[in-house]
C-alpha cells in the first residue's frame, strides 16, 4: 500500500467556546483562545490517500484532482472565514484542531474515495500552528 499526501493551507478565525458552559468556565479552560472578538491561525491541512498505484498511470490518486477537491470542500469555504459563524458544515462544533480534522475528513471522504478507485482516504492532519496538530483517521 502506498500513502500519498497533498498539503494545502488557509487562514481563518475562530473562538474556542462551549455555549453549554459558563463564561467563567470558558475563560478558565480556553484562556486567550476564548477571546470574544476571535483569533486566527494560518492552518495547514494534509490529506492522505492510501492505495495501490494504477498500472496505467502509476498514481494512487491524481494529485491535481485531489487539490481541486480540497479547495472546493475545505479551502474555499474556510479561507479568510470565521469557522464558528461562516462555514455551514462546522455549525455547532467547537472548532478545536481535533474537531476540525475530523469534520474535514468526513467532508472529503466520499468524493476522495470516488476519485481513488484502488484506494481510500486514509487521514486528514491539520496544523493549527507549527507546533500543534491533530490527525483524524478511521481505524
Amino acid at each position: 500500500m502506498v500513502l500519498v499526501t497533498r498539503k494545502e493551507h488557509f487562514t481563518a478565525a475562530h473562538r474556542m467556546h462551549n455555549p453549554d458552559q459558563s463564561d467563567a468556565w470558558n475563560r478558565e479552560v480556553f484562556g486567550k483562545c476564548n477571546h470574544p472578538n476571535w483569533h486566527g491561525h494560518n492552518y495547514v491541512i494534509e490529506v492522505t490517500v492510501a492505495g495501490e498505484p494504477d498500472e496505467n498511470t502509476g498514481y494512487v490518486i491524481d494529485l491535481g484532482a485531489l487539490k481541486q477537491l480540497i479547495h472546493k470542500k475545505i479551502i474555499d469555504p474556510c479561507d479568510h472565514k470565521n469557522l464558528n459563524l461562516d462555514v455551514p458544515f462546522l455549525k455547532g462544533i467547537i472548532p478545536s484542531a481535533e474537531n476540525l480534522a475530523k469534520a474535514f475528513y468526513f467532508e472529503l471522504k466520499e468524493e476522495v474515495n470516488t476519485l481513488c478507485e484502488q484506494g481510500a482516504l486514509h487521514a486528514v492532519k491539520l496544523y493549527e500552528t507549527d507546533r500543534n496538530s491533530a490527525e483524524y483517521r478511521e481505524l
